[in-house]
Order: structure tokens, then sequence, then C-alpha cells
């Protein structure tokens, strides 16, 4: 969440980044922090005022004592009763005030970086690069792309040719489970396995130790990187134990660091983790939903970063470049996107979408998002970083990408590289697959 140091500090700005993002209310949210946080500091000097009146008046009592004052010093014992008695509703004033003001701050996103273009929508994006011909910056161009040539054939969407090749179920889950968690079988399941294993091994070599984390996280990681209490409705949530499956391994990578004072020697922290993934994705329909376009269930390799506020932005710019390099090893169509203020997420300070081509579908797949939350989830976290030279703690800045997720990588491979004999397999993937041709 914002800082309250930020909010009170450069209001204006705060009020244009809302603004930029498309919050309603804006400048009604944050007078209504204002004014929450004058009561709470108006409590917490009355607070003071009262307590120090009452350590004065105690002492009192026992010289009154010692000279036999008796009544003067029960006088003295009714007045610092009836202080302790308002510093306790003071005591309550404050504690409230700081509730009413957490309760505010959780319903604020954080606010872009002044590189964000303006916008409300998706349309609104910026196209900042892309590895197809003729493709114009900032316009939705497709333009042509041959760094793959593949035998002209008609071009079947993936959920074809995963019946075709028997390579993905999507009856059978639905069978199962419901519909938006397909069986991977065969080869398919051999292509997820071959993914997995090449985006951990590039991840590890790109410096990311890798993590192991539980894919059901406790309400406290939740609200720690944002997720509640904005994104509530779309995860499951185990009500019985109070645990939500995770929609991501941000969740609980990031949550590592949750109330830790890290050393500043030891940043920027790199974590990639492999997870299954679950989202309800309510309100998704039509060909949004089709075949691996949208699922509940899905894998996903992430990655963390915790890093000083001065180095975050070279940070980031490692994390997109890594993004990039997967895609390229893939041998897929891609572009990259900077996101408008109204198309970002509620934690984000900037972000980046990754995008590749359906060759089929003849639509642009969303494959990852790399951002960064300057100090926003650090201060739901408390995740701090102590200085070397003067020993004193300030909020870290996290960011994190998903490097990558899996479906609509399967659906670009597939789509992208089908020809008469079967589906090439993308050489960096071959040792992995063990075969060159899926057929």
């Amino acid at each position: 969440m914002l800082t309250l140091k930020l909010i009170t500090e450069e209001t204006e700005r705060v009020i244009a980044g809302l603004e930029k993002k498309h919050f309603n209310g804006a400048r009604q949210a944050i007078e209504e922090v204002i004014n929450v946080d004058k009561t709470r500091r108006q409590a917490q000097t009355e607070l003071d005022q009262n307590l120090s009146a009452a350590k004065k008046l105690a002492a009192e009592i026992g010289m009154l004592m010692k000279q036999g004052k008796r009544e003067e010093a029960e006088e003295v014992k009714t007045k610092v009763a009836a202080l302790k008695e308002t510093s306790k509703e003071l005591e309550n004033k404050k504690e409230s005030a700081e509730q009413e003001m957490t309760r505010l701050l959780c319903q604020i996103p954080n606010i872009p970086y002044d590189e964000v273009p303006e916008g409300t929508c998706a349309e609104d994006n910026w196209v900042v690069k892309s590895n197809l011909k003729e493709c114009v910056v900032g316009k939705d161009t497709v333009g042509n792309w041959d760094a793959n040539p593949v035998v002209e054939t008609a071009k079947l969407p993936h959920w074809e040719l995963a019946k075709k090749y028997n390579l993905i179920d999507f009856d059978l889950g639905v069978k199962i489970t419901g519909a938006g968690f397909p069986v991977y079988r065969g080869k398919g399941a051999r292509l997820q396995r071959a993914l997995i294993d090449f985006f951990l091994d590039e991840a590890q070599k790109s410096g990311y130790e890798e993590i192991m984390p539980p894919t059901v996280v406790n309400a406290a990681s939740g609200y720690g990187t944002g997720q509640l209490p904005d994104k509530e409705g779309q995860m499951y949530h185990c009500e019985v134990d109070d645990l939500y499956l995770i929609p991501t391994a941000e969740v609980p990578v990031t949550n590592i660091y949750r109330d830790v004072i890290l050393d500043e020697k030891d940043l920027p922290i790199k974590n990639c983790a492999y997870t299954q993934c679950f989202r309800r994705e309510a309100g998704s329909y039509g060909k949004d939903v089709r075949g691996l376009n949208r699922l509940h269930e899905f894998s996903k390799i992430e990655i963390v970063r915790i890093d000083t506020p001065e180095h975050s932005a070279e940070s980031h710019k490692e994390m997109l470049a890594h993004v990039e390099g997967l895609l390229q090893k893939l041998e897929l169509p891609y572009r990259i996107l900077r996101l408008c203020g109204g198309d970002q997420s509620f934690t984000s300070a900037i972000c980046y979408d990754f995008e590749v081509y359906s060759e089929a579908q003849k639509r642009w797949l969303e494959v990852s998002s790399v951002s960064n939350f300057d100090t926003y989830q650090a201060n739901r976290l408390k995740c701090r970083v102590r200085r070397t030279a003067t020993g004193k703690t300030e909020l870290c800045h996290t960011l994190n990408g998903s490097a990558l997720a899996l479906p609509r990588i399967v659906a670009s491979i597939l789509e992208n590289n089908q020809t008469p004999e079967g589906i090439r397999v993308p050489k960096a993937l071959v040792p992995y697959m063990g075969c060159e041709m899926i057929n």
C-alpha cells in the first residue's frame, strides 16, 4: 500500500497518479486518509500529554504520603485515575483511527511511474518492441513473421491440433473437474514438462534460486502481495481452514520476506518457482476461454526480485530481457507492451506485458506480465533493507514476472509450428522433448 509519508508530503502527485490509473474518487480517498491521520495524530498527542501528566502526579503522591498529607494524596490519586480513564479512551480512539486508516489504504491502488502512458484499457497500451516485420511502435500492427517459416497449410487452432495429435483432452477435464481444467496426455504432458524444465534451467542460468513453495497460503500472505482484499473474488478459498489457492507463485515466494529486514549486501534477491496456479476467472466468456486461452488451473514459472530502490529499475530491465530471451529461444512471434495507467494491475507501478501471436486465431495472447511494484508490496509486507553505511532501514522494492505461463505458450507453439508432418518442436526444447516432431 502507499506510505502515509508519500500521501501527506506529495498529496497532489499521489492524486494525479491515481487519476492516471483511473481510480474513481482519488481526491476524496486521499483526503479521507489525511483526515483520519489527523485524528490519529491528535489522539496520540493528547494521549502522550495525559500519560506525562499522570506520571508527574503519580510522583507527587509518594511525596505527599511521606509528608503525611493523606487527603491531598487521595485527591491526586483521583486525578490520576481520571487521567488513566481518559488515556484508555484516547488509546481506543487512536487504535480505531489506525485500523480505519489501514482499511482505507488497502482500497487505494499503487500510483504509476511517469513513463506509464495515459489510457483507460488494453487498446491504449503501447507496443515498445516486436520481432515481427512492419510492427509500428505504439500501433497494434501484426506485421509479417518469417523467422521460422513452415510449410503452408491450413492453420488449425490449438484445440483442434491437441485433439488431432491426442495431446490435450478438454472433455475429460470437464468430466473430472469442470471447464478450464484440461488433461494433458502423452506428448502433450511431455511438452508441459519440457517447458517447465526449460524455463527453470534458464532461470537458474540467470542466477535465480529455485523455490518450491506451498500452493495454498493464509490470508496474511494474500494481503502482503495485494491479492487481498482487491482480488478476493478471483481466488479459490478453502473456507474451513481460511486458506487460499495461489493465483501465482508471486504470493508465497514474495511472502518469504514478510516481516524481514534484509542486509543491503544481499540484494538483489532473485528467486524463481514453478507452481500450479488457480484462478476463478469469473466473468470470462466467449473466444477468450476457448481451449488453453484462459484456464482455472495452469502451470507457471515465476521470477521474483527484492531490491533496493535505486537499483530496481535495472532489475526490471534485466527481468524483461530474461523473458524476451525465452521467447526468442522458443522461436515465437512476440511483442512487448508498456501498459497504460488504466490497464495496470492494482499493485504495480509499471508493467510490461509479453504477448505471442496466435497464427490460427489471428490474435495476440498474453504470456507474461513483468512488474515493478516500487514500495507498495513492501509496505504491506514490512520488508525492509538495512543500509550498510548508516545502519538505517527503509522499504525495499519488489518485482515479479511470469517466465513463463505455459498454456498460451503451448497454444502458440502448436499453432505456429504446424506442418503437414506434425508439430515442429522448437530447437531449444528438443533436448527436453527427446524428439523434433509431435505427430
